[in-house]
C-alpha cells in the first residue's frame, strides 16, 4: 500500500523530486532573505547610533518601525 503511494504508478520519482527541489528552493530563499534583513538591520542600527542623542530620540519616537528594529536588533546582540 505504501509502496504504491510512493511510486504513484511510476511517476513518484518526478513528483517527490519536484517536492524536494521546491522545498530546497524555498528554504534557500528564506535563508537569503533573512540574511539580507539582518544586514539591513545592522546598517540601520549603526546609522542610528551615529546620530546625536536628541536626533536619535526624535527618530525613535516618531517612527514605530525604527523602535521595533532597534529593539529586535538589541535582542540579537
Amino acid at each position: 500500500m505504501i509502496q504504491n503511494f510512493l511510486s504513484m504508478s511510476g511517476y513518484g520519482l518526478f513528483v517527490w523530486g519536484s517536492f524536494a527541489i521546491t522545498f530546497f528552493a524555498c528554504g534557500l530563499l528564506y535563508y537569503k532573505t533573512l540574511k539580507t534583513l539582518k544586514k539591513y538591520e545592522r546598517e540601520f542600527a549603526r546609522e542610528i547610533n551615529e546620530l546625536s542623542f536628541e536626533r536619535k530620540k526624535a527618530v525613535i519616537e516618531n517612527s514605530k518601525i525604527a523602535s521595533q528594529v532597534l529593539s529586535s536588533f538589541s535582542k540579537t546582540i
